[in-house]
């Protein structure tokens, strides 16, 4: 019984009730549509898709050496996927940005699961990070650890918030639970041009992720999480540089 009730408290998420704000429609060509949660949908798939085609990236940042390179692409990716859409929540929406994921929320089960989710992904990612495409990939570029950490930690955490914060709370305040699904659309776009595997895994590590996030109130335990992912894939497939 004891299992069970740790089960239950552990998968017992807060209710995410809208407000007023969150309930208005806007009408375009006679459809009503969620004014919050379009917006959201719509900025944050556009913000997505600057990144994937490189749009702002320009002839000066790719004759960058690695560290450098690395460094602008972060704070890229901090400006696109951070600063553009707390402006919005701030600016526009004229909302908290607490209400986005921007705080501890239930700190203790965020810790707890976080410790969970390493202890299950270590061996995959080291078993991962022995195959052809994912050694190809992530080990090409011979970044310092330090700088790994430091711009890692910068565009993840942005990216949390753009997707998983932004995005994920705005819709689940209208269409409920079905957000947890719908971000994972812009995430896995996101990934394109990564090894297939990962391409498929997204589909689940995707979803964790943005459970997480609901059942904690936080974007910071899932970006946490993707930092170690990240960092541990890239040591254990030889991409940093000693």
């Amino acid at each position: 019984m004891a299992g069970v009730d740790l089960l239950r408290a552990a998968t017992h998420g807060p209710a995410y009730q809208p407000s007023d704000a969150d309930l208005r429609d806007i009408v375009v060509a006679g459809v009503a549509l969620p004014r919050r949660a379009s917006v959201t949908l719509l900025l944050a798939t556009a913000l997505v898709l600057l990144d994937v085609t490189r749009a702002l990236v320009t002839p000066e940042l790719l004759g960058l050496p690695g560290d450098a390179a690395a460094m602008a692409r972060a704070v890229q990716r901090f400006g696109l996927f951070l600063v553009v859409p707390l402006g919005v929540v701030a600016l526009a929406f004229r909302d908290d940005p607490r209400r986005y994921g921007l705080r501890l929320g239930e700190w203790r089960w965020g810790a707890g699961l976080l410790l969970a989710g390493i202890v299950v992904m270590t061996p995959i990612i080291l078993a991962l990070a022995t195959l052809p495409d994912f050694r190809a990939y992530y080990g090409r570029d011979g970044v310092a650890l330090p700088t790994v950490v430091a711009t890692y930690a910068l565009e993840l955490l942005s990216a949390e918030f753009v997707l998983r914060g932004f995005l994920l709370f705005a819709l689940l305040r209208r269409i409920g639970p079905l957000a947890l699904l719908v971000v994972q659309v812009p995430f896995i776009f996101a990934h394109l041009g990564k090894p297939e595997l990962e391409l498929w895994s997204t589909f689940f590590g995707g979803t964790v992720f943005a459970w997480l996030n609901w059942r904690t109130g936080s974007i910071l335990w899932s970006g946490l999480g993707h930092l170690y992912i990240l960092v541990l894939m890239l040591v254990a497939a030889g991409g940093i540089r000693g």
